[in-house]
C-alpha cells in the first residue's frame, strides 16, 4: 500500500496532513468523528537531527495543548542518519529527545499508536515505532533493532553463528515476524480490510497497558523479560514501603 493508500484506508472522513520532505504532520478525523494527531517519517528516509528536533516540537506542541487526542506515528525510514554532521550534533541526544517526547504524551493521556508500514531501524526505529504505547505493522514492514552485520561488528561474534543464534532466539534477528515474536509489534494489521474499524480498535485498547513483555512470554519470543520485569517491580515496591516505613 502507498501512504496515500494508507490514509485513505484510515481516514475515510478526510484528513489535512501536509508533507515537508520525508516528514508528515497534519489531523485527520476518526470514524466517531473525534481527532487524531498523525506525523512521522516516511519514503524511507533516514532520520536524523533535523527531523528528530521537528518531530519532537510537534509532539510537544501537542502535549501543551491539553487536547489528549490520539497520537498517530506513521513510520517508513531507514535507520538513523549516521553523518558526521548529525553525530557532532549529537544524534543521540535528538534521538532520546524524540522517544521521551512521545513517552510523554502518553503519559499525560494521549493515545500514541505507532503504525510501521515500510522500514525502520536502529535507533529510528527506537526512537519512533519503539517509543509509542502501542505498536502496529502491515505485511511487508521491515523492522530491525540492528542487522545481522552490525551486530557482528559490536559483538565480535560471526555473521553464522548470529545466524544460528538467530534462527533460535527472535530477540537476535531482524524482520516482522521476530517483531512480533518479541512483543514489541502488538498486531499486523490486515491490508486487504479497511484500515479505519482495525485503528479503532487499537485505540480501545486501555490507557498505558504496556504488555509488550507478557506478548514476548506468550508469543515464545522473549520467555524472561515480563517475569523479570515483575520482580524488578516488586522488589522496588518492598524497598519503598520499607523506605517509608523506616
Amino acid at each position: 500500500m502507498t501512504l496515500d493508500d494508507i490514509l485513505a484506508s484510515l481516514f475515510p472522513n478526510g484528513s489535512r496532513i501536509e508533507t515537508t520532505g520525508a516528514m508528515i504532520s497534519g489531523q485527520a478525523i476518526l470514524p466517531d468523528g473525534g481527532p487524531i494527531h498523525v506525523l512521522g517519517i516516511t519514503q524511507g528516509q533516514p532520520l536524523g537531527v533535523d527531523e528528530a528536533i521537528v518531530l519532537a516540537g510537534r509532539v510537544i506542541e501537542i502535549v501543551k495543548s491539553g487536547d489528549r487526542t490520539p497520537i498517530l506515528v506513521l513510520v517508513d525510514s531507514a535507520s538513523q542518519r549516521m553523518s558526521k554532521r548529525d553525530e557532532l550534533l549529537g544524534l543521540s541526544e535528538y534521538l532520546s529527545h524524540l522517544a521521551k517526547a512521545l513517552l510523554l504524551a502518553e503519559a499525560e493521556g494521549h493515545r500514541t499508536v505507532g503504525l510501521l508500514y515500510g522500514g525502520s531501524a536502529a535507533g529510528a526505529f527506537i526512537a519512533t515505532a519503539l517509543a509509542t504505547g502501542t505498536l502496529v505493522a502491515l505485511p511487508g514492514a521491515q523492522p530491525a533493532v540492528m542487522d545481522l552485520p552490525s551486530m557482528a561488528r559490536v559483538t565480535k561474534l560471526s555473521i553464522d553463528v548470529l545466524k544460528a543464534k538467530a534462527e533460535a532466539t527472535p530477540v537476535f534477528a531482524p524482520g516482522l515476524d521476530n517483531m512480533v515474536m518479541t512483543g514489541g509489534i502488538h498486531v499486523v494489521w490486515d491490508n486487504n480490510a479497511p484500515l479505519a474499524p482495525q485503528l479503532a480498535a487499537v485505540l480501545q485498547r486501555p490507557q498505558g497497558q504496556d504488555d509488550r513483555g507478557r506478548l514476548g512470554a506468550e508469543r515464545g519470543g522473549r520467555r524472561k523479560a515480563a517475569e523479570i520485569a515483575d520482580r524488578v517491580v516488586a522488589l522496588a515496591t518492598v524497598s519503598h514501603q520499607d523506605a517509608q516505613h523506616g
